[in-house]
This record gives structure tokens, sequence and C-alpha cells, in this order.
């Protein structure tokens, strides 16, 4: 009987060294600063944030820096730019973030470099080009129509030659590329198929750089 007194004051023992509820109270208190810092590197990696680290890493020239925060392709594309760095950070639409230029007059509805931001990454850059043919920049607008991707045909042409050309896929018939001649005020780009032609009317220089101002069609 005394052994089983002894036994039960020792389990008694042990229960009153059990954890303190103070100590359930702290781990509380750590997994909700746990949650409240991960909400804070979260933020930290929105659109706009991650487009801006990497903007000033191409200002400095720090190809490290940009590589941290996009893919290889993006980095490529950025240091690529042949004008002066946009002026205004002209804000995000969803993932799309912008950067536009006031002061200077680029090709283009892009107006400057607009960056795709996915999963804390910038894994797309667009650019304002600079193409020193007319027929470049035509190529360049109908393989953006062809890709279906609008964000590419701004690199090159206005917003109105761009909704116009994009009221339609592409595809139904064969396009053929017949060059480009002169016309009043700049140079004409024609693609044929059958029953018509595309005309992509291009304004600029080489110096300029051409965009695609307008388009229009005919038919046979």
């Amino acid at each position: 009987m005394r052994g089983f007194k002894a036994a039960v004051v020792l389990a008694m023992a042990g229960m009153l060294m059990l954890p303190a509820p103070a100590e359930a109270g702290t781990d509380v208190r750590a997994g909700v600063t746990a949650v409240r810092q991960a909400g804070s590197e979260q933020a930290l990696r929105t659109p706009a944030s991650v487009a801006k680290k990497l903007f000033k890493a191409w200002l400095g020239r720090d190809r490290r820096a940009a590589a941290a925060v996009a893919t290889p392709a993006a980095v490529k594309t950025l240091f690529a730019y042949v004008y002066r760095a946009p002026d205004r950070f002209g804000g995000c639409s969803g993932n799309a973030c912008r950067f536009v230029h006031t002061s200077v007059r680029v090709p283009g509805a892009l107006n400057g470099i607009l960056m795709i931001v996915s999963g804390g990454t910038v894994t797309k850059v667009y650019q304002s080009r600079h193409l020193t043919t007319a027929g470049k920049a035509a190529r360049h607008l109908f393989g953006a129509w062809k890709a279906g991707d609008r964000n590419r045909g701004l690199e090159v042409a206005s917003a109105g030659a761009v909704k116009r050309l994009f009221r339609t896929r592409f595809g139904g018939v064969r396009y053929y590329y017949q060059g480009c001649v002169p016309e009043k005020g700049g140079r004409s780009c024609a693609y044929s198929y059958e029953g018509g032609a595309m005309l992509m009317h291009a304004r600029g220089s080489a110096t300029r750089g051409y965009e695609v101002r307008s388009i229009s069609y005919i038919a046979d």
C-alpha cells in the first residue's frame, strides 16, 4: 500500500512539472510573429516592388542584382535597351508594371519598358524598339500578331494600329510579305493574301527608328 501511495505522489509531481500555460501562450505569439514576418516578406515581393528592384539594378548596371529578381531572358532584354532610362513609374495593372518616358519620344505606343512579374520574379520584359527600316517594324508587328502578343506589337506600333490588327486572329489564309514602297510621309509595307492585301503604314527614319502608325486593307 505504501508503494502504491508513493507511486501516486511521484505521478502527481510529474504532472506539476508539465509546461505552464504561459509557455503555450509564448508558442502562439511566436506563430503570430512568424505569420506577420511572412506577410511582410510577401509585401516586399509585390509586382511593383519587384519591378522597381529590377529597374534600380538596371540603372546601376548591376547584372547580379538584376538576376536576383528576373529571369536571364528578362535581364538580357532590359540591358539591351537603347534609349535613355524612362523617367516615370507608370504603375502596375495586375502583374504588368510600366516605366514610361515623359521627356523623350520613342517609337511605338509602349513608350518605355513593361515588366511582367510572376511569383516574385520578372519573367518577361517588353521595350520600345529602335528598328532602322520600315520593313523591320512591319515584320516585328506581324510576328506579334501571329503570336497573339499585343504588348510585343506595341513595341513598334501605335495603339490604333495594334487595335485594328488584333481585331481578328492570325490564321485562316496564308500571308506573303511583299516588301515596302515609298508613300507620302513614309513607307507602306504590304502582306498579300488570297483575295487582298494588308498595308502597314510606317513612319520614322533610320536615326529615329520606324513605327507602324496605321493599317489598311485592299481587296482584289
